[in-house]
């Protein structure tokens, strides 16, 4: 089973919640673009701390 991060960036404020909060240093906010820099460990920290529901954690088979 795999984990990736999906960012629905029609909703992204690009606030930097998410980068402050990921454990792993994953998320970067580059010239208002929110980018994945590392491997998503899909522990869900950025998605529950997005303000504006713009970050989704999911696991596939």
């Amino acid at each position: 089973m795999s984990t990736m991060l999906r960012i629905n960036r029609d909703k992204c404020g690009y606030c930097g919640t998410c980068v402050a909060v990921c454990p792993e240093d994953a998320l970067e906010l580059i010239d208002a673009y929110l980018s994945l820099e590392r491997e998503c460990i899909g522990c869900g920290i950025c998605a529950r701390a997005c303000p504006l529901g713009a970050l989704e954690v999911v696991h596939e088979e």
